[in-house]
């Protein structure tokens, strides 16, 4: 498929600035692909659809503050600054994200805080946008992770930035319950409508929960540039997929349970490790997996997705799973009932 095949209009009043007030009340809408129905719900009516031994696969990465706001050396120019992920502990070595980018090169300091309180040196081009810094700092690496908790911000999406400042609780909101392993630069949007008591009716319903780490990064939210699609690249991601993730999962596929993706991240961890008979193996390095129409999947036979931009790697793989017809025609059926779109935005369930 092309990407122009990729295109809806979205209203900007349809774009959530906020999250719903409580978790587990946005709205849902449930696509039935054997029925190609469509039905409309809230959230928290999710468990009507799953029974015991079903399997929810969620993405426990947790996202830290990892937006600085800077000044280039002699010139002052204003740089924002986003740690993806962390190169080196104890030479201070991190590969950044930088905007804008064209302003810097290799040798430039940049400092951080009302009084230079953190400064950073540019030693290296990774791509056209990406940077490595090392910070220069002396006191304990403890104390620097305190200093970029610090100065360092939520790092909300670009669409929401432009819509409204960060707020003091944004920090807890733009964050899973269920948030445990650091490193993500983007929340795994799907799993914000979980609240606590809702993961306790999960439990007490015998469905359960299994986890895996994909550190998302800033490479889902770039524009793809190609019409093939088959020669757009994307960023690699940190995935970690443990034993008894392997084991849960494994268990209820051989038992014809559902295995429910928790988000687009989760299905793309899965499907960057299962073997030949389609069955999940454990996993600890590097994914750049690009999931587009036509995909056969192999371990979820459910999933749980917010409502993407056109054109987006995100719509391409809910896309693919759900099938392009049903899946373009709820979009334009979210339009028409006033959905929210994008992160805070409502949910989808595809059966």
């Amino acid at each position: 498929m092309k990407l122009s095949q990729f295109n809806y209009t979205l209203p900007k009043e349809l774009i959530a600035d906020k999250p719903c007030t409580d978790r587990d009340e946005c709205k849902l809408m449930v696509v039935d692909r054997k029925k190609q129905k469509i039905e409309h719900k809230t959230f928290k009516d999710i468990l009507k659809y799953f029974n015991e031994g079903d399997v929810f696969v969620m993405n426990n990465t947790r996202v830290f503050p990892a937006r600085l706001c800077g000044e280039k050396e002699k010139t002052g120019a204003q740089i924002t600054v986003f740690l993806l992920h962390e190169l080196n502990r104890e030479s201070l070595l991190w590969d950044v994200f930088v905007d804008p980018a064209r302003k810097i090169r290799i040798g430039n300091k940049l400092y951080f805080g009302e009084n230079d309180e953190l400064v950073a040196e540019v030693i290296d081009n990774t791509t056209s946008r990406g940077r490595t810094l090392r910070f220069l700092y002396d006191g304990s690496y403890e104390n620097f992770k305190a200093l970029i908790y610090k100065l360092g911000e939520t790092p909300l999406p670009e669409h929401i930035l432009k819509m409204r400042s960060i707020e003091p609780e944004d920090a807890e909101r733009y964050q899973t319950v269920y948030a445990t392993e650091e490193g993500a630069v983007m929340a795994p949007t799907a799993g914000l409508h979980f609240s606590k008591s809702l993961m306790k009716r999960l439990e007490i319903k015998g469905i359960d929960t299994a986890f895996l780490t994909l550190h998302c990064s800033l490479g889902n939210t770039r524009n793809i540039d190609v019409e093939d699609l088959s020669k757009h690249k994307v960023d690699s991601e940190r995935l970690i997929i443990p034993d008894k993730t392997v084991q849960i999962v494994n268990q209820a596929k051989e038992q014809k349970k559902k295995v429910v993706a928790v988000g687009t991240t989760v299905m793309k961890g899965m499907e960057t490790s299962v073997n030949i008979d389609g069955f999940l193996k454990a996993y600890d390095g590097w994914t750049n997996k690009f999931i587009f129409p036509p995909y056969d999947f192999h371990v979820a036979n459910a999933m749980i997705t917010n409502f993407h931009q056109p054109f987006s790697a995100l719509m391409m793989m809910v896309c693919a799973f759900g099938g392009y017809d049903l899946i373009m025609k709820a979009y334009q059926e979210a339009v028409d009932k006033k959905y929210k779109f994008l992160t805070f935005g409502d949910a989808m369930l595809i059966l």
